[in-house]
């Protein structure tokens, strides 16, 4: 097999897991879903990921990186901080409406983080560089406007990420409830 034979098998097996993954949970997928799923025989996710976890792990690298990479674009296109937080307010309606696989995935991973430092330590990435991504975008100028304030703009955007992950739990949970994904959008009321 030569190296790009295996890129593509490699990436058709993470392609399936994720699949997998979004539509049944981690927990509710063996290895055989995903090979079948991948029209691949089980010892080549194996050979390629050695076993479940470690290709937990790269479908969630994948997908964190996939994510930051949105957001961080989603973010720049904003000329002004308001235009900024109602364009990372759209993103989050629009996946949840077109793409909610991507944060099954993510609920799914916070709460086996809780078990698996491989994964905590995956996810603990992943919400520091959205948040570093929200303080850089959207409060960047913040301190020189309001030194007075006594939360700093890290804790700003933790909340704001607090904020919008919380309220896409409540959308996941209602079955994607359009009034709930919409009310996203009061988020805005804190940059008046």
């Amino acid at each position: 097999m030569d190296q790009t034979e295996n890129l593509n098998q490699s990436k058709k097996i993470l392609n399936a897991a994720f699949k997998c993954i979004s539509s049944k949970g981690y927990a509710n997928v063996s290895l055989r879903n995903i090979a079948d799923e991948a029209g691949v025989v089980l010892s080549q996710l194996n050979y390629y990921y050695k076993n479940k976890e470690g290709l937990f792990v790269e479908v969630v690298k994948t997908l964190a990186q996939k994510y930051i990479n949105e957001i961080e674009d989603t973010l720049a296109k904003g000329k002004s901080e308001k235009e900024r937080i109602m364009s990372l307010i759209g993103y989050f309606q629009k996946t949840m409406r077109k793409d909610s696989g991507l944060f099954r995935i993510l609920f799914d991973l916070t709460s086996m983080s809780l078990w698996s430092a491989p994964l905590k330590e995956l996810l603990n990435n992943l919400v520091n560089n959205i948040t570093a991504l929200i303080e850089k975008y959207i409060f960047i100028g913040f301190e020189q406007k309001d030194k007075d304030k006594s939360y700093s703009t890290e804790t700003l955007s933790r909340i704001v990420f607090g904020a919008l992950f919380g309220t896409s739990a409540q959308v996941m949970l209602a079955n994607g409830d359009n009034d709930i994904i919409d009310s996203l959008s009061a988020i805005e009321v804190f940059f008046n």
